[in-house]
């Protein structure tokens, strides 16, 4: 019964949140597009609910094509980055259009990160199915635990344990402790 009072606040709080921050979806677009060359957002397929593929949108934050330049994790000093997306994803601003991925269903505003079908090696099968039994989401127990600080299996840990146990006083802590980490600007590379 929580996930469809949980899908519902979903569609309401992001389709709000769309509209509201329309203006500040244009305008980071266009300071995106004067720094670098290529298109504002930039799409990457992900897996979702029960293992489904989908595309997660991001304003782009590196040069275009950074990804046939390097890995699926970034590092701190990341030389792909540039100095729009340097403040953008230490704002989290560029997370912003999955708040289009969370209206239309591919993710929610609390859950697991999205993983790249790439990282299905990283697991136990037992583990990647559990992890994905709940829809990815915009912010999770492994961002407010540490973000980037924390360690591969720590994250994994964290996300495994939101899976196996979403709450609705889960969800509601880790939106106001998402809150405190993005103003604190912690754990970003």
């Amino acid at each position: 019964m929580y996930m469809r009072i949980k899908r519902g606040l979903d569609v309401i709080i992001s389709g709000t949140a769309i509209v509201l921050l329309l203006p500040v979806f244009l305008l980071l677009a266009i300071i995106i597009c004067l720094e670098s060359p290529g298109p504002p957002v930039f799409a990457q397929q992900r897996i979702g609910l029960h293992g489904r593929p989908f595309v997660m949108f991001k304003f782009r934050s590196m040069v275009k094509d950074a990804p046939l330049l390097g890995a699926w994790h970034t590092a701190k000093n990341d030389p792909r980055i540039t100095r729009v997306g340097r403040f953008i994803r230490v704002t989290s601003l560029d997370e912003l259009p999955q708040l289009w991925n969370v209206f239309i269903g591919d993710m929610s505003l609390i859950g697991p990160r999205p993983e790249v079908p790439l990282q299905e090696s990283l697991y136990q099968p037992a583990d990647w199915r559990l992890r994905h039994r709940v829809r990815p989401g915009v912010t999770g127990l492994a961002q407010v635990s540490g973000r980037s600080d924390i360690s591969e299996g720590d994250r994994l840990r964290h996300d495994l344990a939101y899976a196996a146990h979403p709450t609705f006083a889960g969800d509601m802590h880790i939106l106001l402790k998402t809150i405190s980490v993005v103003f604190r600007k912690a754990g970003v590379n």
